[in-house]
């Protein structure tokens, strides 16, 4: 065999290794990224479950409320409104701020409540407040475990070298799922209505 023809075949089973390597490597982080995207993916399926169960407890709630304090039909309102909003909520972003806006409708809800006590002797509604209470728990739970995720999938793509391959592969940076502004200030109670 001919000097030539040896670095010929030399050089074609060197790029041949560095062509198997490139895709060794493209095919790992793409699988990485659609591995991360789908624990963000999962993670959101499971705030939006306890989300619904939320929403599902609401109406008995406010019906419960309704008939103890039909004079608060403002709050009562909101919170229907909010639920309303909720509902009709398409993307995660618009989700995320409609439930924020609901939670803050329940707090609200529930401060009214202090001033009925026949209200918060009624064994319905204690069984619904609890219940309520633990779905709050839940979302909590959730809504970190979905951050979590996103706080993963976002610093993977923004890492180098996935950096430049993220865009490629059409991955984006995903949002947080952030508390409302109104989680921030305790609640002002007043029991002088009593």
């Amino acid at each position: 065999m001919k000097k030539g023809a040896k670095i010929g075949i030399g050089c074609l089973v060197a790029v041949i290794v560095v062509v198997l390597i490139l895709v060794s490597t493209f095919k790992g982080m793409y699988n990485s990224l659609v591995n991360l995207d789908e624990g963000v993916n999962n993670s959101w399926a499971q705030v939006e479950n306890q989300l619904q169960r939320r929403y599902d407890l609401i109406p008995n709630l406010v019906e419960t409320v309704k008939g103890y304090a039909s004079h608060e039909k403002e709050v009562l309102t909101e919170v229907t409104k909010a639920r309303a909003s909720v509902g009709s909520a398409q993307t995660p972003a618009d989700k995320m701020e409609a439930n924020n806006a609901l939670s803050g409708a329940l707090s609200r809800l529930l401060l009214v409540v202090e001033r009925y006590p026949d209200l918060k002797a009624n064994q319905n509604f204690i069984r619904l407040q609890d219940e309520l209470a633990g779905t709050e728990n839940r979302i909590a739970v959730e809504r970190r475990r979905y951050n979590e995720q996103v706080q993963l999938f976002n610093k993977k793509i923004r890492s180098f070298p996935t950096v430049f391959f993220a865009g490629m592969f059409g991955f984006e940076k995903r949002e947080y799922f952030e508390a409302p502004a109104e989680a921030k200030q305790a609640p002002k109670v007043d029991f002088s209505n009593k």
